[in-house]
Order: structure tokens, then C-alpha cells, then sequence
């Protein structure tokens, strides 16, 4: 027997479950499927948190969909009484002169500035000496650094989100099947999926897969997604006096390259220890077989060039660590458009690792285009006809 609905979405992660809610909200008939059971250890929606800001920096296109996402997550709080969403600030540090980059664009504190003045974002623009007097956990500051600090940004907790937005589809008539894997798709008029639970048809398949998307789907996408490791480290602090109830999520560019930066969080409340990552994307993985355990050394490593004398209070010592994956596209931007093969299958992927704050946005934007809503964001900018 073949099941019927109107949409699948395949992948149920931070883009799969916000596209599910948005559907579910609209009052069609969807089916949501995830080969694990989210949230999860397995691919790029875990970790405790990720940071969020609305004056993305990777170019003003992004700004409606996280706008949107921090009014959606507002919106569950209220129905849910989950805390999704900790406007707690957010710093964007790099040098005051030379080159910097960070997600392959250059001048990353300036090109802030100019979309938070596009949206009418609030923001400040300070020096590193006063982010030195502000918030004094930043160490090591020479005085000249150049920052860009949003009030409204901070962190989202992508666990809690994933399961909220789940949960609220759920309720609103979404059919949620989990630890079902997707064999094989098809588009003939009708899209057919076969599953390790069945067959499914449906009018629309929206593919929000993550790091599995390439495998799944094949050309082009096999040639324009690679999948790369990356480590979350908590360090151990040995004093809480500089993290205040204000303490803002941050992202430190110390060098001119891409890795030369790491990002964090303040402590979470009750906790004495600190989250830092930095990223890689010259090791390239998969999701089926990526290590996902992080020997000591690799802590040992991100502590010794990014975090020594930067963080006040901050040691050696590590309480926990996870890997996760990012999957990422040339242009490290993301594609958000139709198969350009199968008429009937929405892709949605490559997070390309500034994801998570626009997920909620991306999925009321799926669902307002594939439903034909009148409030439909402009998602050209992140076509797959862009790398032809």
C-alpha cells in the first residue's frame, strides 16, 4: 500500500521541521520523515546553542528570513512556554586594520554595519577599547579592533527549537515518522519516495536532508555539496566575575583567514563552563562516516591558537566536546530553489554553517512559495542556476 499527501518533507532538522510547521500551519496534508529521531546527535542541528544575528554579514538577502525567524520563535514561545531565543547581545570583533575574512567575505564587521543600516537594525560600533570596558571578559585587546554589537541578537537553543516546531506541526495534523530512511526518489508528475517503512506519493517533496542531501538526490548537487567536520568545545571556567547577566554571544576574527577566528557563548546559567568553536573546511567527510568522537588533542589544539589569554577565566580543561557537520556549497551561501531536473522536489541545503538563526524564516518563506501565500520572500538569490 502507498501512502498520499499533499507535501513530504525529507530531513527533520532545523530547515525540515521549521518547513513541517509552516506547512502543518497552512492546514495541508504533509508527512515529515527523519531516518533518526530529532532532535539528534547525528547531523547539524545540536550543541545547546548557536549564535543569532540579524545583520548578517554574509549579505542583506539573509535579513528577512532571520528577522522572520526571531518574530517565529517569539510566536512559539508564547504558544509552547519553551525559552527558545536569549536576546542576550551579540559581539562581531576583528582587527582595526588589514585584511580579515569569515564565511569567504571580507570585512566582515563592516559589511554588519551596512545591513543592520539597511534594516534598521539597532547596533553599536565600538572600538576594542570599549568592548574591553563593556564586557570584560574579552582579554588581550589592543584598543583598536573594530566591533559591531547588536542588542537584539544572542543565541537560540536548536534542540529546544527543533523540538517546538515538531511538536506544534504535530498538533496542527502533521504526520511525523521517524527512524524512516529514504531509498530512492522519483518525479513523474507525482513525486514517489521509497522508504524503509514504504512507499510515499505526494504532490511535492521538500528535501531538507542536510549532509545527506548530495547522496539522496545526486546531480548536480553531488558536485556542489561537500561535508566538512567541526568541533564544539566546553571549557571549564575558574571564574564567573567578568560573565555578567548581559555577557553576549561572539564571534572574534584575530587574524586575516578564515580560521583565524572562534566564536562563543557566555556560560548558561547554573553552568561553569564556556562553548568555543572555529571552523575547517579543508578535511572533507561524509555523514555516514564522519568521526564523530573528539580526541583531547583537537581540544588541546583549538585552546592553545584561538583561546589562550582571550577569554578571562577560561582553562585547559574541558568538560565535554561534540562533533558536528556543516555542508557547505562553493559560494559557501544557500540554495533554496527547485530541482532543476524534478519539477516536484524543493531542495533546501547547505547551511554552509550560518544556518540555524535563519531556519524558522526559511521555512515560513518553503512553505509561503510552495503554497502560494501572498507574503513570499525573495529567494533568487540563493538558486542553484547560480553555480552553472
Amino acid at each position: 500500500m502507498t501512502d498520499k499527501a499533499d507535501f513530504v518533507v525529507v530531513g527533520l532538522g532545523a530547515m525540515g521541521s521549521a518547513t513541517l510547521y509552516q506547512l502543518a500551519k497552512r492546514g495541508v496534508d504533509v508527512i515529515g520523515l527523519d531516518r533518526f529521531a530529532p532532535p539528534h546527535r547525528m547531523g547539524s542541528s545540536h550543541g545547546e546553542t548557536r549564535i543569532t544575528r540579524q545583520a548578517v554579514g554574509e549579505g542583506g538577502n539573509y535579513a528577512p528570513l532571520v528577522l522572520n525567524s526571531h518574530r517565529i520563535w517569539r510566536e512559539l514561545e508564547a504558544e509552547t512556554g519553551e525559552k527558545l531565543l536569549n536576546a542576550c547581545g551579540v559581539l562581531v570583533m576583528g582587527p582595526g586594520s588589514g585584511q580579515t575574512s569569515h564565511h569567504g567575505k571580507p570585512d566582515f564587521v563592516i559589511r554588519s554595519i551596512e545591513v543592520a543600516k539597511e534594516f534598521g537594525i539597532a547596533h553599536e560600533v565600538i572600538d576594542g577599547a570599549e568592548v574591553g570596558r563593556r564586557f570584560p571578559q574579552f582579554l588581550g585587546l589592543s584598543g583598536t579592533e573594530k566591533a559591531y554589537f547588536e542588542p537584539g541578537g544572542g543565541y537560540v537553543f536548536p534542540e529546544r527549537c527543533v523540538s517546538a516546531q515538531l511538536s506544534r506541526a504535530a498538533q496542527l495534523g502533521a504526520q511525523i515518522r521517524t527512524g524512516v530512511e529514504v531509498l530512492s526518489i522519483t518525479d513523474d508528475g507525482m513525486v514517489r519516495l521509497e522508504t524503509s517503512g514504504g512507499a510515499i506519493e505526494a504532490k511535492q517533496a521538500v528535501i531538507t536532508a542536510g549532509s545527506w542531501t548530495a547522496p539522496l538526490l545526486g546531480a548536480p548537487f553531488d558536485s556542489l555539496l561537500t561535508v566538512s567536520r567541526q568541533v564544539l568545545h566546553w571549557y571549564e571556567l575558574d571564574d564567573l566575575a567578568a560573565y555578567g547577566p548581559q555577557s553576549p554571544a561572539f564571534i572574534w576574527m584575530h587574524g586575516a583567514t578564515d580560521v583565524d577566528y572562534f566564536y562563543g557563548f557566555p556560560p548558561l546559567p547554573g553552568e561553569r563552563s564556556i562553548k568555543i568553536a572555529t571552523e575547517q573546511y579543508e578535511t572533507r567527510t561524509t555523514a555516514d562516516t564522519v568521526n564523530r568522537e573528539v580526541e583531547r588533542s583537537e581540544s588541546e589544539e583549538m585552546y592553545r591558537k584561538h583561546l589562550k589569554g582571550r577569554l578571562a577565566g577560561a582553562t585547559a580543561r574541558v568538560s565535554q566536546a561534540a562533533a558536528c557537520l556543516y555542508t557547505t556549497t562553493p559560494d559557501r551561501g544557500f540554495i533554496i530553489d527547485r530541482h532543476p531536473h524534478l519539477d516536484h522536489l524543493f531542495v533546501v541545503s547547505a547551511c554552509s554553517g550560518h544556518g540555524f538563526k535563519h531556519s524558522a524564516g526559511i521555512g515560513y518563506a518553503v512553505a509561503e512559495r510552495l503554497t502560494g501565500g501572498r507574503n513570499q520572500i525573495d529567494l533568487s538569490g540563493f538558486s542553484v542556476a547560480r553555480f552553472e
